[in-house]
């Protein structure tokens, strides 16, 4: 009898510790998002980070770190969490906006081709998207002109080249 009281006192004790925990992750998120909005982005990542401490696994804190990150311009970094996010959610929406926000990333960053697979991963998972539906025609677009550019550089190098050998 009294191991059962003792096994039920250990299991209250630790319900109590993750309900405790999860309260201290909901108000790290919650005052980081108000922060954020108020574009008090070094201290919103503060709070999202501190989430992340109580919880590792926490895809909304990675999500919200990545975007502050995004704002202070640390893109890697947030490419880092965006990523991260994206291995653990199973959220369809969720992972839809994680990996529309890395192909805005990787297109700001002109890596058209990776911005071009990240949209259509976020399409996968969010059919109905237009605005990523657009941002993949734009990242397509430039992806063509960048090749286009890259051949045509090319062509021009051949000519000089050759250009050279006949003199």
């Amino acid at each position: 009898m009294l191991k059962s009281k003792y096994i039920l006192f250990v299991v209250f004790l630790l319900s109590a510790v993750a309900v405790s925990a999860q309260k201290a992750e909901r108000n790290y998120i919650r005052k980081g998002n108000r922060l954020f909005n108020d574009s008090i982005f070094v201290d919103a990542e503060v709070n999202y980070r501190k989430a992340l401490e109580v919880n590792p696994k926490s895809t909304v804190s990675m999500y919200n770190l990545g975007n502050t990150l995004s704002q202070q311009q640390k893109f890697q970094d947030a490419m880092e969490q965006y990523v991260s996010a994206s291995n653990i959610e199973k959220d369809k929406m969720k992972l839809a906006h994680i990996y529309h926000n890395m192909g805005v990333l990787l297109q700001a960053g002109k890596d058209y081709a990776k911005a071009v697979d990240a949209y259509k991963m976020s399409l996968r998972n969010n059919p109905t998207d237009d605005e990523t539906r657009y941002n993949l025609a734009l990242a397509q677009k430039m992806l063509k002109d960048q090749q286009q550019n890259q051949q045509n550089q090319d062509q021009n190098q051949d000519q000089n080249q050759d250009q050279n050998k006949d003199q």
